[in-house]
């Protein structure tokens, strides 16, 4: 089984319109292994084809910047060596790991706006959710007050796909048995 714990970045703005259409800017990935441990990372950025040029607010707020972008690749291509990764070719089990649904969600909203299969999306769970009842809290916390609230130091920086995903790895780690897939 590969466990993916993984975050995303994608484009934003201060004051989002209704025809703003977010894509997926970073893929930030890490696999482990039955034993919590990192196998394998798989970080991309990827360019936005819809609003190819970044706000100023989403590079505030993802520190990546347009030439990031401008010189990845696209949607299609990125997900596909993802999938690859990930062993999905290869029908090895995995199990997608993110904080919360917003990463499953966009997802699913770029691949059908790329028109692509979302069937590999399936194998997904919210640790976000599931952290808020192993620790018997009233409601979800952010991923940064959580990695604290474990006695862990938020390592890197916050809203970046593959800082998060490292900084999720830890909490993974440390409740692997109590995660249900």
């Amino acid at each position: 089984m590969n466990y993916i714990v993984f975050d995303l970045e994608a484009t934003c703005w201060e004051f989002r319109r209704a025809s703003h259409k977010q894509e997926v800017i970073e893929i930030g990935a890490l696999k482990l292994d039955e034993y919590a441990q990192v196998t394998e990372v798989f970080c991309r950025f990827i360019q936005p084809v819809f609003h190819p040029t970044l706000s100023p607010f989403c590079k505030k707020l993802t520190s990546i910047e347009q030439e990031d972008v401008e010189k990845a690749k696209e949607y299609r291509e990125v997900v596909e060596e993802f999938q690859e990764w990930i062993g999905l070719f290869d029908d090895e089990e995995y199990v997608l790991c993110s904080w919360g649904f917003f990463d499953r969600k966009i997802l699913e909203n770029n691949c059908a706006l790329h028109k692509m299969d979302i069937d590999w999306l399936e194998h997904h769970i919210s640790l976000k959710h599931q952290y808020k009842d192993i620790r018997k809290l009233n409601k979800p916390i952010g991923l940064k007050r959580a990695v604290e609230q474990e006695g862990f130091e938020f390592t890197g920086t916050h809203h970046r796909g593959i800082d998060d995903a490292h900084n999720l790895a830890k909490i993974f780690g440390k409740y692997f048995d109590d995660w249900r897939y």
